[in-house]
């Protein structure tokens, strides 16, 4: 049985991530690059599908575990009869390859340890050719190259490379694990104990940049900027949405997605949590990434891109892995990305808007972009789109995605109004576009009998998607259908404190609740006036972390568990945009919006 999502934790070099359990194995790991293909696997199978455990080698020993503060280098002590060792887990920030790196301390007495690597290339499918070289281990399969280098002996074989040691109070014994493409030569050996060192100061340089003065929860702000550091592309600025795929989000499978790839629908939530955070340099590599990767015609437009920019993620299922807790599909590329969704063009327009107010230097092709798509939007802003859930169904007019086609010509109004570059004639029918959306909004997403705005137009049910139409600044929370809207969302989708994104079906199986929207029911009760409450609100989020500080996409309540891919970007970026929304004046999209 899969272990609980809750039980693992993140390492990162800023390219790729692995997910550590508490039990000291290394059960995801995707290189060179968060999408490609798994190596270690584990996490959506068993053993046989690749993981890396180090850990006392008789079992049974009791472990605690945290993350070096202000790093992401995990240390678990082990506790057994014989002593006590502590295993230190980093990934060094590469310069030319990427690199595990696992040191054993001694602590007390002599205790036996057991290294075990299993490499399974092709998730979980492909055993590499593994054969000793001098005091390493070197496997190659298709372009990959792996090289495992330790102070201790290794045994390798065709299944799988083992050391057994002991190690004694003092003693410190280092594995480097390494990558390179198969073509190359064998990366150069580094030194674990040097690396150790360069990565803390790395961390705790860049997260010493954040003012603890700006929130009344620094702890939990400070990780989840590091998680976020952690997911954001090293070279190309790209913000990957979770390291994981198909990390189930109801038991039993079905919704179970690829979230590997960099989503427009985070764009304007990513723009404000750095630039309110004080991480200008990120927030300009984020800006820059969208850009480049929409640049071209605005009919092409994708919901979501590799973190290279590169466009197509065709969706396949890997029969291979049984899946996480046997939920299956397991699968790579997300069929997502070809869907028509209205509200990518205001998260677009919004986060030019967002970067200009938070000082971010202007870019040379901005303003054509935003030109171009508002044009393009003036074109086909009443048709059906499959929403910002990504809904599989049929098309629909959804309330957010027209709420956020208002955003659009509203931000392009506001900044270009006295833009001699943007002729009259389109400027006027923006203006007015604007005023009929908006309209229209009014008129046809709202229900009288039941007193809220709707998931779209018609329906007879609400998603708390609508709890972002203050904060894009669409409505003020005193405008009385929007006061109204926040009532229902509270009675009708609040679980066990919790906000959920939509109602629960009666028969079931359900999804958990969607932590993010927790954070924006905080926001909206902080701009209601609601302080007390806001902050209750946001620390029954912050209560359902694990030991290490990290979250999902979503926590089933009954369950009492995490639940969907972890850790999940949208969710630490809400965690920061709530926690310094809740404690003092920010950089807030749109403004205050309008009143009735």
């Amino acid at each position: 049985m899969s272990k609980l999502i809750e039980d693992y934790a993140l390492l990162g070099d800023g390219e790729t991530a692995a997910l550590l359990a508490s039990d000291g194995s290394i059960d995801w790991l995707c290189w060179p690059r968060f999408d490609d293909d798994a190596c270690f696997a584990a996490l959506l199978g068993t053993d046989d599908h690749g993981h890396w455990t180090l850990a006392p080698a008789d079992g049974g020993a009791s472990q605690s575990r945290r993350y070096q503060d202000d790093t992401l280098v995990m240390e678990t002590d082990f506790q057994t009869p014989d002593g006590r060792v502590r295993i230190i887990d980093f990934m060094p920030v590469r310069t030319t390859f990427s690199s595990l790196v696992r040191i054993v301390v001694g602590l007390q007495g002599i205790v036996k340890v057991r290294s075990d690597v299993r490499l399974r290339f092709d998730y979980g499918a492909l055993a590499p050719w593994s054969v000793a070289e001098a005091d390493a281990m070197i496997a190659k399969v298709g372009p990959n190259l792996i090289v495992l280098r330790a102070s201790v002996k290794l045994s390798v074989s065709a299944e799988s490379t083992v050391a057994e040691f002991e190690v004694s109070a003092g003693e410190r014994v280092a594995f480097v694990m390494s990558y390179e493409n198969s073509h190359e030569r064998p990366p150069a050996p580094i030194d674990a104990e040097a690396a150790l060192v360069s990565t803390q100061r790395f961390w705790r340089d860049w997260i010493g940049r954040f003012d603890n003065a700006m929130t009344d929860w620094p702890v939990q702000v400070r990780r989840s900027l590091i998680t976020l550091k952690a997911l954001i592309h090293r070279r190309s600025g790209g913000l990957v949405a979770a390291p994981t795929t198909s990390l189930p989000e109801a038991p039993g499978g079905g919704m179970n997605w690829d979230y590997r790839y960099c989503w427009l629908r985070d764009a304007s939530f990513t723009l404000t949590a750095l630039l309110n955070a004080g991480y200008h340099e990120e927030a300009e590599g984020w800006r820059n990434w969208l850009l480049r990767a929409i640049a071209g015609s605005p009919d092409k437009l994708r919901i979501m891109y590799r973190v290279d920019g590169s466009r197509h993620l065709p969706e396949w299922g890997v029969d291979a892995l049984p899946g996480y807790r046997f939920a299956k599909p397991v699968r790579v590329g997300n069929a997502a990305s070809t869907q028509h969704q209205l509200d990518v063009y205001g998260e677009v327009l919004d986060c030019v808007d967002l970067a200009s107010r938070g000082g971010v230097p202007p870019s040379d092709q901005e303003f054509v972009i935003e030109r171009r798509l508002v044009e393009h939007l003036e074109t086909i802003w009443r048709t059906r789109g499959s929403g910002v859930w990504e809904s599989r169904a049929e098309p629909c007019h959804y309330t957010y995605s027209k709420v956020m086609v208002w955003v659009a010509f509203d931000r392009f109004v506001s900044r270009h109004a006295t833009n001699e570059r943007v002729s009259r004639g389109l400027l006027s029918r923006i203006t007015e576009l604007r005023q009929t959306v908006r309209d229209e909004i009014y008129r046809e997403a709202w229900n009288e009998g039941l007193g809220t705005f709707t998931q779209h137009y018609g329906a007879q049910t609400l998603d708390a998607s609508l709890l972002l139409l203050p904060l894009v600044g669409f409505l003020p929370v005193e405008n009385p259908r929007m006061a109204s809207t926040i009532a229902t969302i509270e009675r009708e989708l609040v679980e066990g404190g919790l906000v959920r994104r939509k109602k629960a079906n009666a028969d079931g199986p359900n999804e958990g609740a969607f932590l993010a929207c927790s954070c924006w029911m905080a926001e909206c009760m902080k701009l209601q006036g609601r302080d007390r409450e806001a902050r209750e609100q946001f620390e029954r989020l912050l209560a359902v972390a694990n030991d290490v500080g990290l979250l999902a996409e979503e926590y089933n309540v009954p369950g009492r568990h995490l639940a969907g891919n972890f850790p999940q970007a949208l969710t630490h970026l809400s965690i920061v945009n709530a926690a310094l929304a809740l404690s003092g004046p920010t950089l807030r999209r749109g403004g205050k919006g309008f009143r009735e």
